[in-house]
């Protein structure tokens, strides 16, 4: 699938036609996560703006209590549970939000909770786990494992097993964050909203759709995807959902390889369309929002910005991104920063062929130095296959300060009679 493919969706009738739960459920719900829950700042951003053409408004949930909307979803459904149900504690399976939401909603509500998460989970989503008082087992090696050793565990135990996406109260709790927007945001055009399962896009489109039919007018919804974990438009396309290979992608929090069947029919009625951005796009978007807007976001979180940013979105009226999560691993985030200065040509490293006499080293420093750029690191080696006896090879890496600046140093090394090749 491209990298900015482009799925539309034909539009529902009246807002009763909508599967899962109706405009009363969420506002039922948003009582009830109300407890818990942040009501989140909505924050602005000049230069999003910009590359849109449209005032664009950032729904930061990545500041939301356990650093995702998660927790709406999780609270809402452990509220619902009977007092048979509670007393056999609840089980979930997750590599980070959805363990967190449950933890914290357990706590909350006084009810026990198991989460299992894989082996090589993330250190601080670890704890934060534990810390909100939650028992962790750690089990598999992917989250396939994972969630087949949660759901044997209910069986066994008889636990409640707390699904991630794929249940109405999740789907309701998730949906109150698509009421605040309509409040913070009253004239808002187009809502952009992060897509894996689908519990986040089904409850905000829904409720956006039940609430602006019910007042006469109307929002228009876009669903991103991370290119790499991209079911939903492939199940649109066959009509029902459909299981996909998900390649590895930065964007963890969405890498979903099958909609939830819930989720898919309240998206494919409520939903315009749905779109997809690459690795490389996610980068960025991260980049831009720790620059521009001061907002730490993980890469799931990021793809609605990364979805402007690319030009997979347009909007002429008041747009609202939801940035959906902030638990970004801090090794994670060195990665990430390094590939997006990469993507953004601000980081470019370069091999040239140098013959093996004195000098040559200073003078290509020399000539980086004179075309304004930074060396951060080098390597000089007169070992590798195919290289000439009497040749080594020098890799500079580079501090520069975007596409033209790039192409200035690289022209600068070629003039001075180098051939340099980018890595």
């Amino acid at each position: 699938m491209p990298d900015s493919a482009n799925t539309p969706l034909a539009s529902t009738g009246a807002a009763g036609t909508i599967a899962g739960p109706q405009l009363a459920e969420f506002e039922a719900a948003r009582a009830t996560v109300a407890r818990v829950v942040r009501i989140t700042p909505v924050e602005t951003s000049r230069h999003i703006a910009e590359v849109l053409g449209a005032p664009v408004f950032l729904k930061c949930e990545n500041l939301q209590r356990t650093g995702s909307y998660k927790l709406r979803g999780a609270f809402n459904r452990l509220s619902s549970l009977s007092d048979e149900e509670r007393a056999r504690g609840v089980v979930a399976a997750s590599a980070g939000n959805h363990a967190q939401g449950v933890a914290l909603a357990a706590r909350e509500l006084g009810i026990r909770a198991t989460i299992f998460m894989p082996v090589g989970v993330a250190l601080p989503k670890l704890e934060a786990t534990r810390d909100y008082g939650a028992d962790v087992v750690l089990r598999g090696n992917v989250i396939g494992e994972t969630l087949e050793a949660a759901a044997a565990f209910a069986a066994e135990s008889g636990a409640v097993l707390i699904p991630p996406f794929d249940h109405p109260d999740v789907v309701a709790g998730q949906g109150t964050l698509g009421l605040e927007i309509l409040e913070q945001v009253p004239d808002v055009d187009t809502v952009i909203v992060p897509i894996g399962g689908g519990g986040l896009a089904s409850g905000v489109a829904s409720a956006i759709r039940q609430q602006s039919l019910a007042t006469g007018r109307s929002v228009r919804i876009v669903g991103v995807q991370a290119a790499n974990a991209a079911p939903y438009p492939v199940s649109l396309a066959a009509g029902e959902p459909v299981s996909i290979p998900v390649v590895p992608t930065i964007a963890d929090g969405i890498a979903v390889y099958r909609p939830g069947n819930l989720n898919f029919e309240i998206i494919r009625d409520t939903v315009d369309e749905i779109v997809t951005v690459s690795e490389d796009d996610v980068a960025r978007a991260i980049i831009v929002l720790m620059e521009r807007a001061k907002l730490v976001v993980e890469p799931a979180g990021a793809v609605s910005v990364a979805a402007i940013l690319s030009g997979a979105v347009t909007a002429d009226g008041p747009t609202v991104a939801i940035l959906s999560g902030g638990n970004i691993d801090p090794l994670l985030m060195q990665r990430v920063i390094s590939h997006g200065l990469a993507a953004s040509d601000r980081y470019l490293t370069i091999s040239i062929m140098l013959p093996d006499r004195p000098g040559q080293l200073a003078r290509t420093a020399e000539l980086v130095a004179a075309a304004n750029a930074n060396v951060v690191e080098v390597l000089h080696t007169r070992h590798g296959a195919g290289r000439e006896i009497s040749d080594v090879e020098l890799q500079l890496s580079i501090e520069t300060r975007g596409p033209a600046h790039k192409d200035f140093v690289v022209e600068t090394l070629r003039a001075a009679g180098y051939d340099p090749r980018i890595v």
